[in-house]
C-alpha cells in the first residue's frame, strides 16, 4: 500500500526518525523514498545561495542518517513556499503517504506562524504523518486505529494491517468512540467490545491474519477520548482517518473552520503524545 513516501524535511524534529523506524517493517523496506527539502524565496542573491547549500545539506546529512538504500531514495529541493510545495510534489511524485515534522501549534496560533503542517494537512488530499517535535519516537509496537464507518477509517485499517503483517511482537489496538455510550459508563475492552458492530469486522480482518489485538469501545468526546486512549495505551503511532470534506472547486482555498483546528482529525493532530497519521482515500 504504501509504494512512495514523501519525507518533508526541514533538518528539524523528529520526522527523519519516525521513517527510519517505518522502514525497519517488512512490509515497506521496498518503498521509494524521495526526501524533500525547501528552500523558502529570499531577498538577496547570497541569501538564495546560502539557503540552497544549507538544504543540499540537509537531504544529504538525512541519506546518511537513514542508511538507504541509494537505489530507492530520490532527494528533492525546491525553492518556494513550503505550505504549497509540499503538496506540489506530493502530486508530482504521486506520493502514497507524507511525512512531515509539525510544532503542534493550535488554532489560530497555527495560522499566525504560518505553519506547515497545518497548511499542507489542509490543502492536500494524500495520507499525512505527522510527528510533533515535542513527543518521544520509537519502534512501532503498537498500533492504534479509531475505527467509524468512513471510508478513510478503512483506509487506516488495511493500512495498519499491511504495516503489521508479518510480525509478531506488535499489537493492533481497535477503538471505536460510540455516541450513544456515556463516558461515565467506562470502558467496554476486548471479548465485550468485539462485538461492536463497528469494530467486528475489523477484529474479523485481523484474525485473519492473525495480528494480535484489543479492542476498546467507549462513549465521550470523540477528539479528546482518542488523545487520552492512545497515552494510556502507550501507543507507538496513532491512526485515524481524516475524510476530505470540501468540494473538489475549493481545494485551492483555506477552510477557516478547519485551519482553525476545529476539526477531530486537528484536535488529535494538535493534542495526541504520538505520531498521528492521518488518513485519507486517494481519488
Amino acid at each position: 500500500m504504501l509504494k512512495t513516501i514523501l519525507l518533508a524535511d526541514s533538518g528539524m524534529g523528529h520526522s527523519e526518525e519516525m521513517l527510519k523506524y517505518l522502514m525497519e517493517l517488512p512490509s515497506i523496506r521496498r518503498a521509494e523514498i524521495a526526501i524533500l527539502h525547501v528552500v523558502p524565496p529570499q531577498i538577496t542573491t547570497d541569501a538564495v545561495t546560502a539557503k540552497w547549500e544549507e538544504g543540499g545539506k540537509i537531504v544529504a546529512n538525512a541519506i546518511q542518517r537513514l542508511n538507504l538504500d541509494p537505489n530507492q531514495v530520490s532527494t528533492i529541493l525546491r525553492q518556494g513556499e513550503p505550505k504549497d510545495t509540499v503538496g506540489q510534489v506530493a502530486d508530482e511524485i504521486d506520493a502514497d503517504l507524507i511525512i512531515m515534522g509539525s510544532r503542534g501549534l493550535g488554532r489560530l496560533e497555527a495560522i499566525l506562524e504560518n505553519s506547515v503542517s497545518q497548511y499542507v494537512f489542509q490543502l492536500s488530499n494524500r495520507p499525512l504523518l505527522v510527528v510533533k517535535d515535542n513527543i518521544y519516537v520509537t519502534t512501532l509496537k503498537r498500533i492504534m486505529v479509531a475505527m467509524d464507518r468512513s471510508d478513510a477509517a478503512q483506509y487506516c485499517l488495511d493500512l495498519a494491517l499491511f504495516l503489521l503483517r508479518d510480525l509478531r511482537s506488535t499489537q493492533l489496538v481497535l477503538v471505536h468512540i460510540d455516541l450513544n455510550l456515556q463516558p461515565e459508563s467506562g470502558s467496554i475492552t476486548t471479548s465485550e467490545a468485539e462485538k461492536d458492530p463497528v469494530l467486528a469486522p475489523a477484529v474479523a480482518k485481523a484474525e485473519k491474519q492473525g495480528i494480535a489485538y484489543r479492542c476498546v469501545a467507549t462513549g465521550g468526546n470523540p477528539a479528546k477520548t482518542i488523545c487520552h486512549l492512545s497515552q494510556q495505551e502507550k501507543i507507538d503511532l496513532l491512526m485515524l482517518g481524516s475524510p476530505e470534506r470540501r468540494p473538489s472547486v475549493a481545494k485551492s482555498l483555506p477552510d477557516l473552520d478547519r485551519l482553525l483546528g476545529n476539526s477531530l482529525s486537528d484536535y488529535v493532530r494538535i493534542h495526541a503524545d504520538c505520531p498521528v497519521l492521518l488518513g485519507r482515500t486517494l481519488a
